[in-house]
């Protein structure tokens, strides 16, 4: 045998002893297929296979030169067997990632997908497990980064120039493109003259750098959004002063008097439309949650947002002619809104002929008097005398020639009007009369002081329907009442309120519970212990409850029938200076809607409703003080880790 393997050998060619394995009759890639491709993705896509390509060893001119598809069949080729992280920064639009060609990261490969973006929509689209908001520099961190870009040098170049840079800094509002690109721009700037200008400029909104560098940049969330409307709405937030808290409900009010919110006629329909442009804004970041103030929802606007949006309204808007910007007042230059700012005694007599004039803004102004000469703004949609303190005269049948009025409101708490004849301490039975002739009306809000004035409010349909908030101010008839929809304050000797099906106001035919609106307010009771009615508020969206010294339950156990589940509806929860407060409800309840949790100076509250399934899907924030926090006691361990993340200080 050894004879016949020489033999062999000797006789065979042996350089090569194997021979490649035959192609698959396959080729393995992402299974899912684009149905079509645009010209822009397919750059962007490019542009990511380019990247990743080359990290992996493909950068070879051929390589680059081939088709979205051959490059995906590589990638996935390569990554596919591997542990991997791929970090894609400020992304505007889904990535299809079977397109690039990166395999689904999962638990089982240990790879991760990790983007930064300035839509929370996108987030969505890319089926985001878990996302974190990255939130504007405290002071102390701003002011650190600022000095670094600026440099010891120029800092110390004069004894004045650091508290100069210190308003620089505070002007940037913790945005670290706008610290970064300003503190750059402040390095070589040595004298304080320099200093003084750049400030001056800031509040101008002029400063170049801001308008060349870091504007332009901002605009470009302002671009993708999905509408000119949408724009429009943000602008007009830029109206309000700087770090001012803008009510969400107030703002859509403004938007559909100016006319934005155009697919529908009524202002209760148009605000559908509004707070889904509110939740845009506030996905894209351009606007920031604002809290809860004196009962309502609000949205702020970053210092640095508000600047590019005036800088937007001076540079591309101007052709428009749309705003017109003072301290004392803020309009638009057509004249469809005014909203008064500073305490004004009077009118001008020149604004009877603002006929095309829809909004009238007049709340917290010291007016004593409104002049008859109103009458001529027949188009007025909104008109607003909320906290107007001084106010001693509404001329009759004024209010009457107002047939478009959509929204109307005229309340205080009694204890803000000092004067005995302030138009609010009359029945007010005259003014009702008033209003049951304004068909249109959709949105009211009034004092009511007798069971009288009370019983004839209620006789017309037309305010039960529309009715968004009815105050009771010093209503002392009676220690128990049956209410429909309330907005209620000051009312001391009150006790006990109830709900009732057979009502002497309302037939027993009546879905009384539709009647109810969405928002609730309890301010100043001194012997009210709770408000279990409100379970027979199923469309109730906002609770506040404030300076109710006796209020130690919000829903009692002993007095509550059998019906289902509370605040199925409820968005947002405030509870403020409630010093006797021990339970909002016994049990865990389900928030399916829930957005906020507003406490303030309620220290014996130590439990919440809530267990790891109360907001399934959603994630609401928790507002409070850091010392109330901390004794708050949880139901278990998997609770406390879901809300702990949902937890905003609040300074007291």
């Amino acid at each position: 045998m050894l004879q016949e393997i020489s033999d062999h050998k000797s006789k065979g060619a042996f350089e090569k002893v194997a021979v490649n394995q035959p192609a698959a009759s396959v080729v393995v890639r992402p299974v899912e297929q684009a149905v079509a491709l645009e010209s822009t993705i397919q750059k962007i896509t490019g542009k990511i296979q380019d990247r990743i390509g080359g990290n992996l060893g493909f950068s070879d001119d051929s390589w680059k030169h081939k088709s979205v598809e051959e490059k995906a069949v590589d990638i996935y080729g390569v990554l596919r067997n591997k542990k991997f992280v791929v970090l894609l920064d400020d992304l505007w639009e889904r990535v299809n990632w079977n397109q690039v060609g990166i395999p689904k990261p999962s638990q089982e490969n240990g790879s991760k997908l990790i983007f930064t973006t300035r839509s929370l929509e996108v987030c969505g689209e890319m089926g985001a497990r878990k996302k974190i908001k990255v939130e504007c520099l405290e002071s102390e961190k701003a002011w650190e980064l600022f000095q670094d870009e600026v440099g010891y040098e120029t800092l110390n170049s004069h004894p004045d120039i650091p508290n100069l840079a210190k308003q620089v800094a505070e002007r940037c509002g913790g945005l670290p493109l706008a610290l970064i690109t300003i503190g750059r721009a402040m390095a070589c700037k040595k004298t304080l003259g320099e200093w003084k200008y750049a400030i001056e400029m800031l509040k101008r909104c002029a400063l170049s750098k801001m308008e060349n560098e870091v504007f332009p940049l901002l605009k470009f969330s302002y671009d993708n959004l999905p509408n000119a409307t949408m724009k429009s709405c943000l602008l007009y937030c830029c109206l309000h002063p700087e770090d001012y808290c803008i009510p969400k409900k107030r703002s859509v009010e403004y938007w559909f008097c100016e006319g934005l919110l155009n697919k529908f006629d009524r202002i209760s329909e148009a605000q559908m439309q509004g707070d889904n442009f509110i939740s845009s804004l506030l996905s894209a970041c351009l606007l920031e949650n604002g809290g809860v103030i004196n009962g309502e929802d609000c949205v702020k606007m970053h210092d640095v947002i508000r600047d590019m949006a005036l800088w937007i309204t001076r540079e591309f808007e101007a052709t428009e002619n749309n705003f017109f910007v003072k301290q004392s007042v803020v309009a638009s230059s057509n004249l469809y809104l005014i909203y008064l700012l500073s305490k004004l005694r009077a009118l001008p007599k020149g604004i009877s002929e603002l006929v095309s004039l829809e909004c009238l803004d007049l709340s917290w102004t010291g007016i004593e008097e409104l002049p008859i000469e109103l009458k001529s703004l027949t188009k007025l949609k909104l008109l607003d005398f909320s906290c107007m303190f001084n106010l001693r005269k509404i001329p009759q049948h004024l209010i009457s020639c107002f047939a478009k009025l959509q929204i109307f409101r005229i309340w205080a708490y009694a204890k803000d009007y000092p004067n005995e004849d302030h138009v609010l301490n009359g029945g007010n039975e005259k003014l009702i009369e008033e209003l049951k002739g304004l068909q249109r009306l959709n949105i009211l809000r009034i004092p009511i002081k007798s069971m009288f004035c009370l019983e004839r409010f209620m006789s017309f349909n037309l305010f039960r329907c529309w009715t968004q908030a009815l105050q009771l101010c010093d209503f002392r008839e009676s220690e128990v009442l049956n209410v429909l929809c309330l907005h209620i304050s000051n009312c001391r000797s009150m006790k006990e309120i109830k709900m009732e099906k057979l009502h002497t106001l309302v037939s027993s035919s009546t879905n009384y519970t539709s009647y109810f609106h969405s928002e609730v307010q309890f301010f100043c009771y001194d012997k009210l212990r709770d408000i279990t009615w409100l379970i027979l508020a199923p469309n109730l969206r906002t609770l506040s409850v404030i300076s109710c010294g006796k209020m130690e339950e919000i829903l009692s156990e002993g007095k509550l029938g059998e019906v289902a589940g509370p605040f199925l509806k409820l968005e947002t929860l405030s509870l403020q200076l409630l010093l006797k407060l021990k339970s909002i409800y016994w049990d865990a309840l389900p928030f399916p809607c829930f957005k906020l949790i507003h406490i303030l100076k309620c220290q014996e509250l130590k439990k919440l409703p809530l267990n790891s399934n109360s907001a399934k899907g959603n994630q609401p924030c928790i507002e409070g003080s850091k010392d109330w926090w901390a004794t708050v006691e949880w139901e278990n361990k998997a609770t406390r880790d879901v809300f702990l993340p949902s937890f905003k200080s609040l300074y007291e």
